[in-house]
């Protein structure tokens, strides 16, 4: 197995999740609650998503071939829909549509918005298809990896849940925006890669 693909996983995930710019809407989310009550939708959050996203790692490329979908097209879908994202992520439009949803004191938010789809969404999703059949290495142990890899990133988004008071405050609204378009730059590149691998699977390159 190739360390440096494992590694591109984890920036992929990690800019498509994006756990710092939803630390501050899980704030919002989160209103009146006391830190134990929020320790448990943050946790529960997490769960529902590593399952979903399990489930399409695991089961995503025989629900595709079942369709009649080929891998190159779906990497080639899958990239442009991950440049699509970065483009949110550059001119702030997904941040405001993260921003416009408003928290609920009498709403459990920890299924909708916050496991499905800010955390695994269609992106995180198509990620996972793509990671799990995108690589030099094939197997049960690639497969585990990549879900390792997964859950790692989710425990991230944990994490910066947790702390998203703390961060909220030292990083501000600027910071917020700064890290998400340097974020979205990143995204940009490796969707790009995504597509040009698609190409080569068809055999046109």
């Amino acid at each position: 197995m190739d360390p440096a693909f494992y590694i591109t996983a984890f920036v992929t995930l990690f800019v498509i999740i994006d756990p710092v710019a939803l630390a501050p809407l899980f704030v919002a989310l989160t209103q009146g609650m006391d830190s134990a009550h929020r320790r448990v939708v943050a946790l529960r959050a997490c769960g529902i998503a590593i399952v979903l996203m399990t489930l399409f790692g695991l089961l995503g490329d025989k629900i595709l071939s079942v369709i009649g979908i080929s891998m190159p097209a779906f990497r080639i879908s899958g990239g442009i829909l991950l440049f699509v994202t970065a483009l949110d992520m550059l001119f702030e439009r997904r941040t405001q549509r993260r921003e416009g949803q408003h928290a609920d004191p009498h709403h459990d938010p920890s299924v909708f918005p916050l496991a499905t789809p800010l955390i695994a969404g269609p992106g995180a999703f198509t990620t996972m298809i793509l990671l799990v059949n995108n690589s030099p290495s094939t197997g049960l142990a690639h497969t585990l990896a990549i879900h390792g890899v997964m859950i790692a990133v989710v425990a991230c988004a944990f994490v910066f849940f947790l702390a998203s008071g703390i961060i909220e405050r030292a990083l501000g609204r600027t910071g917020i925006v700064v890290i998400t378009r340097l974020l979205g730059m990143l995204l940009a590149a490796l969707s790009v890669q995504f597509v040009l691998d698609g190409v080569k699977g068809t055999g046109l390159l």
